[in-house]
């Protein structure tokens, strides 16, 4: 232990002799680069950085009320609004307005100048405490030569932020909203015409609709029951039909008999009597009258109707003894006629009819499969149509929102600041960087020296070179007048290394001044 603090000790006393020794080497160079540094930052102008805060509000009214039209986050958002305020149009408008770089002009192109501007202009998102990937607010600051033209800029690029998100926000609710109205429109005009079809379709096919089927069905059993009672009716009037074509039948073989009665008479009649006996005559009316009531008789029978006029019905209804029967006859036999026919009129309506809606009701699943086409397009044009409908007030009642400007925006929180103190160049730390930039050289020009030197110093020195031990030292032995001039440069040394000393503290003073008052 106490080998190691002798040896450290030798060591202290060794580097000390050395800054002794080359005092001058440490001195000069350290004060040539601290007045390097001072010359060099009397030279770099002074530059300053105002800077302002933008908070992001968000939207006044709940979401759940009115929905936003922009899906964007706010990172996506600032950097596309960082986009458009840092444009070559309107960054090239500001250095206008202000006259900035009005020295670079001169020497550099238009896009270097731009890139300048742009190197000086930070925008620095600050991430919310609870969510590290989203942003609540951000920092915009400028570098400027001047305080008040940084903070001039400054506020300058903090309402063109503001602006651009109000104005990109509005013109993407604006946007949207005009694309749902034509949209829309479209939709609108779609369902029309399928509004239309449809229309159309169940006029063209009446009766054949699916939703017509139970009522056809009910018709069709209610067709299907007249047409029973009539058939039932039908049959009825024939048989009815003929037992009136019977009994006429009779009626006729009666009438024949009376007829030939009559004229066996006659003809014993005339064996006895002229032809104009009255007994005769009348016998002969009689007769004439029966074989008019018999033709007529078989006349009907054959066509099926009664044509004989009301003259010859009335004479044979006289000629028969003034039977009335043969008249009821005929009546009954004329209306049964008609009911037969009317009732075959009605069976052949009703069948007709049945076979009119049995068509419509097999063509009913085939109408079903055509309208449910053309009813599943016309559904979703409705679905599609009300949503549309409903993003379209949505889409304005936002747009209305960011309209009013209570929607989500930039809001100013922190006014672009006037600076003091310089952000540019640091001052202190580039002077105490010359201080120990100058020390360290002059250190390593003093070690330099001592390495480079080769002549002896102290009789350790000797001891170390040589082997051989010192058996004789010859002390310094000065005369009065190099004792004096010895003396006076010592203290030319003391006072020139004093003033440089007192010299380089001023000028550290000086620039820390510059630094606190700008």
């Amino acid at each position: 232990m106490p080998e190691q603090e002798a040896n450290l000790n030798r060591s202290l006393d060794q580097v000390l002799r050395i800054v002794t020794r080359y005092r001058w080497w440490i001195i000069l160079p350290a004060v040539l680069t601290i007045a390097a540094a001072f010359v060099a930052l009397s030279v770099i102008p002074s530059r300053y950085t105002s800077e302002a805060t933008l908070l992001v509000v968000q939207q006044q009214v709940p979401e759940r009320y009115v929905l936003p039209t922009t899906t964007t986050n706010i990172r996506e958002a600032l950097q596309a609004t960082t986009e458009e305020v840092l444009s070559r149009t309107r960054l090239q408008g500001i250095v206008e307005e202000f006259g900035l770089y009005s020295k670079e002009k001169k020497s550099v192109s238009p896009e270097a100048l731009l890139g300048l501007m742009r190197q000086d202009i930070e925008i620095e998102p600050i991430e919310s405490a609870s969510d590290r990937r989203n942003v609540s607010s951000f920092k915009i600051s400028f570098i400027a030569s001047t305080p008040q033209l940084a903070q001039e800029v400054t506020s300058k690029l903090t309402s063109l932020f503001i602006e651009q998100n109000l104005e990109t926000r509005e013109h993407q609710a604006t946007t949207t909203t005009d694309f749902l109205k034509e949209q829309l429109e479209v939709t609108k005009n779609k369902l029309g015409e399928a509004e239309e079809q449809v229309r159309s379709f169940k006029m063209q096919h009446l009766g054949e609709l699916p939703e017509q089927q139970a009522g056809n069905l009910a018709i069709m059993a209610g067709l299907q029951s007249q047409l029973q009672n009539t058939t039932a009716s039908l049959s009825r009037a024939e048989e009815q039909h003929q037992y009136l074509e019977s009994l006429s039948e009779y009626r006729i073989l009666a009438i024949g008999n009376d007829l030939a009665h009559l004229k066996a008479e006659r003809t014993k009649m005339l064996d006895r009597y002229t032809p104009e006996y009255p007994g005769l005559i009348k016998l002969n009316e009689k007769i004439a009258q029966t074989e008019a009531a018999l033709n007529s008789l078989q006349v009907g029978k054959a066509s099926g109707t009664q044509p004989s006029p009301p003259e010859a019905s009335s004479t044979s209804t006289v000629a028969i003894d003034g039977d009335t029967s043969l008249g009821q006859l005929r009546g009954q036999l004329q209306a049964n006629r008609l009911e037969i026919e009317n009732l075959s009129k009605d069976e052949r309506r009703l069948k007709e009819q049945l076979d009119q809606y049995q068509v419509r009701l097999n063509a009913t699943p085939v109408r079903e499969q055509q309208l449910a086409g053309i009813l599943r397009n016309y559904e979703q044009l409705k679905l599609d149509y009300a949503d549309l409908l409903t993003k379209e007030s949505q889409s304005q009642m936002a747009t209305d929102l960011e309209k009013r400007q209570e929607g989500q925006q930039f809001r100013l929180v922190d006014r672009p600041s006037l600076p003091t103190v310089p952000s540019s160049p640091n001052r202190i730390k580039i002077s105490l960087g010359g201080v120990g930039a100058g020390i360290g050289l002059g250190l390593a020009l003093a070690f330099l020296m001592s390495m480079m030197d080769s002549s002896f110093h102290s009789e350790e020195e000797i001891s170390q070179r040589f082997s051989v031990p010192l058996v004789v030292g010859v002390p310094l032995l000065l005369t009065a007048g190099e004792e004096r001039a010895r003396t006076r440069k010592k203290a030319f040394e003391w006072v020139a290394g004093s003033g440089l000393l007192v010299a380089a503290l001023l000028a550290q003073a000086y620039e820390f001044y510059l630094y606190r008052h700008g």
